[in-house]
């Protein structure tokens, strides 16, 4: 088979390993952590639309990241869930599937930093230059930086997929849990040397610019904060900045080690699970550590939580 041109349109997934014994409780523990997942990020989008206290340009950039998560989930998650329940021989998906399915996976991994990019230039703009917020960010400048994220993600992603989808196939296995762009093109027996400087260029480019943009923000406010007399402003600014600063610390960290580990063949398994985790922990953990620290969304969810249960009594 890999000394042929496969032209076959049908792949094979290799899926999570699991056992027998094994695979329903991990079935049901993935199942329980997309419900959670999902809840979480779908009520914090309710919320945040249907509350008018929250309609502040900070809250709609916030939403970018909850409907990312969303993505983030979807894309992956349902698929995994279903080839856990099948046989290691039978997980089989279409090339377009698969294409689509590595589309929104990259799309995710890329909005991730681009859309946390955007809510540090608000926190920036409303902590070091807090008299013209409202001045600079208008509800256009939201819609502009939201598009740009977007859009930014989109073109990238679509020239990785399109130097991916020239190439010809000479296999049919997909070595991952899901199917991501480095997947794609090792099915091919060609040259994939342009594919490879095209994604580590383009990786370097984007944890540089991410890190580097992030770091300097939030030195700059922390420079304001310790210049700063003003108490309650500094309360404040480390409240929302620390949130800020551990959201994107777990979706780096997650998002780092898949990438990294991707180079290193001996760590396939560990590669893996990352890429896996990836797609589990940053939706899961954001509308937690984002959300409920958030002072605004907390109260309104307590208030939410406790009318509920009124209600419920009676």
């Amino acid at each position: 088979m890999d000394n042929l041109t496969f032209t076959n349109s049908l792949l094979l997934v290799e899926g999570l390993k699991v056992t027998p014994q094994s695979s329903y409780p991990i079935f049901f523990l993935i199942l329980l952590v997309y419900i959670f997942a999902m809840g979480c990020n779908i009520g914090l989008i309710i919320l945040i639309a249907t509350e008018k206290n929250l309609h502040h340009p900070m809250h709609f950039l916030f939403c970018n990241l909850p409907v990312n998560d969303i993505l983030g989930t979807t894309v992956m998650l349902p698929r995994l869930l279903q080839d856990i329940l099948k046989e290691a021989s039978e997980r089989y998906i279409t090339y377009v599937e698969c294409v689509i399915q590595a589309y929104f996976v990259h799309i995710f991994a890329a909005a991730s930093h681009y859309v946390l990019m955007i809510m540090a230039f608000d926190r920036y703009v409303a902590i070091c230059n807090p008299l013209r917020y409202t001045t600079i960010m208008t509800n256009k400048m939201v819609i502009k930086l939201s598009a740009s994220a977007w859009v930014l993600s989109v073109f990238i992603v679509s020239i990785m997929l399109g130097l991916t989808i020239r190439l010809s196939r000479c296999r049919y296995k997909i070595e991952n849990p899901f199917c991501d762009n480095a997947s794609l093109f090792k099915l091919s027996c060609e040259s994939v040397v342009i594919n490879n400087v095209f994604g580590i260029i383009y990786t370097v480019i984007v944890f540089t610019f991410s890190l580097g943009s992030v770091f300097i923000t939030y030195t700059k406010i922390a420079t304001v904060c310790i210049t700063s007399k003003n108490k309650s402003l500094n309360s404040k600014a480390i409240k929302t900045c620390s949130t800020h600063i551990a959201v994107y610390i777990i979706m780096f960290v997650s998002c780092a080690t898949m990438v990294f580990l991707h180079r290193f063949p001996e760590y396939s398994d560990s590669r893996k699970l990352s890429s896996i985790m990836f797609h589990i922990v940053p939706p899961g953990l954001n509308p937690i550590v984002y959300g409920l620290q958030t002072k605004e969304i907390r109260q309104k969810f307590v208030k939410f939580w406790y009318i509920n249960k009124v209600n419920h009594k009676k």
